[in-house]
């Protein structure tokens, strides 16, 4: 593209722009604290756009398409996974990020990242390795491993710092950047909404149970909800990130109902018990069989010890990669006869 008579590449349009039109208080491409290992700069993308490039075409990504969000191996096609979850978070986030005029590129590429280092079997898989790893396990901590170290054959995705920060904070921390502080709300407003939409399809909850305190605050359907939800954030500015004080309660009120008919709902907990079975029984094999591991893995484990990368490898796991390595480990092969 040109402008006043001469070339300007794409990278530089872009970062422009940002100048431009983003607020003050969004981080801007060009004034990123950069990676740990420094890349020439390329020509079409700016280094968060890079970044969300570099997240979306790893295999960690890809593999959460066959990870479990609430429900376990669910039978039927319109049920969440962890990827769908990624992405209803990352429509949520940008959606926030332009309204406040935030950088969306960087945005999304948190929202990308943010799950990769969950496990298979969703929160039950994370519970059993944080209970038998001795330096205990948490995803967020686990996404920023995946992306600093396991992908790329063990080289990492080299990503940016703000990018980086965001991952690791997304759950139980406030990011350095308002972006990363964006993609955090995205987060619990996807996931508390799309539990009920899943929920209501698997029979355990009716709209109608969640109790009208709730529903005259923030709606009477998903879209309702998740747009007063947005909303109060939005209103509230970028400067202080924050719900107003009654739909914040309201939010609070729902997460509690939430937990107590669905997450801790027996028939949602039905598989966990198993589900936790497998994990133990694939960490105490791998353990004790290091050699077992894939490459990538074996060299972790000389490196950050057999428990840390054990847990690489079975939370790199789908749910169904995890159910066969058990039956290859532990069920009986039936005799062929030739």
């Amino acid at each position: 593209m040109t402008g006043g008579g001469f070339r300007v590449e794409p990278r530089e349009y872009t970062e422009k722009l940002e100048k431009d039109t983003l607020c003050e208080f969004a981080c801007l491409s060009s004034q990123t604290k950069g990676r740990k290992e420094p890349n020439e700069k390329c020509r079409l993308r700016t280094e968060f756009q890079r970044d969300r490039d570099r997240i979306l075409h790893c295999n960690s990504f890809r593999r959460l398409k066959h990870k479990t969000q609430v429900f376990l191996s669910p039978m039927g096609d319109h049920y969440r996974t962890r990827l769908t979850h990624t992405l209803e978070v990352s429509q949520i986030a940008r959606t926030m990020a332009r309204a406040l005029r935030l950088n969306e590129d960087l945005t999304e590429a948190i929202a990308l990242g943010h799950d990769l280092g969950h496990t298979p079997f969703g929160h039950a898989g994370e519970r059993m390795l944080d209970k038998l790893n001795p330096n205990g396990f948490h995803h967020y901590e686990q996404s920023l491993r995946v992306v600093d170290y396991l992908e790329n054959n063990g080289k990492g995705l080299n990503l940016t710092y703000e990018v980086r920060d965001g991952i690791v904070k997304h759950t139980n921390q406030w990011a350095e950047t308002k972006e990363g502080q964006i993609v955090r709300y995205a987060d619990v407003i996807a996931y508390i909404n799309h539990d009920i939409d899943d929920s209501v399809r698997a029979g355990i909850l009716r709209e109608e149970d969640i109790p009208k305190s709730i529903t005259d605050v923030l709606g009477t359907s998903k879209s309702r909800r998740i747009t007063t939800l947005i909303s109060s954030i939005i209103n509230n500015g970028a400067q202080d990130l924050h719900m107003d004080d009654r739909v914040a309660q309201a939010y609070h009120a729902l997460h509690k109902f939430m937990f107590d008919f669905v997450y801790t709902n027996p028939k949602c907990k039905a598989e966990e018990g198993k589900a936790q079975e497998m994990i133990g029984a694939l960490y105490d094999y791998y353990t004790s069989h290091i050699e077992a591991l894939p490459q990538v893995y074996l060299s972790a484990a000389y490196k950050f010890g057999a428990d840390t990368a054990v847990c690489d490898y079975i939370a790199g796991m789908t749910d169904g990669f995890a159910v066969e390595a058990f039956k290859e480990l532990f069920i009986p092969k039936g005799w062929t006869l030739y």
